[in-house]
């Protein structure tokens, strides 16, 4: 079979380590650097013979999906598997497939040979891709929306956040209401995790 040389990119040092434990034990996989940060991971990958990315989409410094932009304008043809504890995505441009971190092992080495043996895209089981752009666009944040986020992830509170951007009480509260509707979280937690899986943070 093929040989397949593959970088590994998560914030999560166990994650690394268990899907490296298992991708060591195929004799046609080479794994070429395994990284915790997406920054290192760039320059590696820039001047590096890789086939295939497989990355997270959550990650402090810089996002899966702004890894994958980086990485895709020098190497177009890499490969990109995604795998997040997140069952959904903004964006699938550029990307080959996506899979859940509580896949099998099987179903892991199942999707590296289908995208890059095969040349084919491979989803888990339930995925449903989002192509309606318009539906997209129309969940978008504000810009000053975003400037909130940024102020709720700074632990500010209401108060502080009507003074900072000179705003009444009751209007920070309007745009917090829309912001929890449009991500779809019920809580300042969920809203920065959310919102840092989409790249606003």
């Amino acid at each position: 079979m093929q040989n397949i040389n593959i970088v590994l990119v998560d914030d999560h040092k166990m994650f690394l380590e268990g899907i490296s434990s298992v991708l060591q034990k195929q004799s046609h996989i080479n794994i070429k650097g395994v990284f915790d940060s997406a920054i290192l991971a760039i320059e590696f990958i820039e001047t590096n013979d890789v086939d295939l990315l497989i990355t997270d989409i959550s990650m402090p410094e810089i996002n899966g999906l702004e890894l994958i932009k980086a990485v895709k304008k020098n190497k177009p043809d890499l490969k990109i598997l995604v795998i997040s504890m997140f069952k959904q995505i903004q964006s699938f441009n550029n990307i080959n497939g996506y899979l859940l971190k509580e896949t099998s092992h099987e179903i892991l080495l199942k999707a590296i040979t289908t995208i890059v043996i095969e040349e084919k895209s491979y989803y888990y089981k339930d995925f449903v891709k989002r192509t309606d752009e318009l539906e997209f666009k129309k969940h978008l944040l504000t810009k000053r929306e975003k400037e909130i986020i940024k102020l709720i992830a700074n632990e500010y509170s209401t108060d502080e956040i009507a003074k900072q951007l000179f705003l009444s009480k009751h209007t920070v509260e309007a745009h917090k209401k829309n912001i929890f509707l449009k991500l779809q979280v019920h809580n300042a937690a969920g809203l920065v995790k959310k919102a840092a899986y989409l790249g606003y943070l």
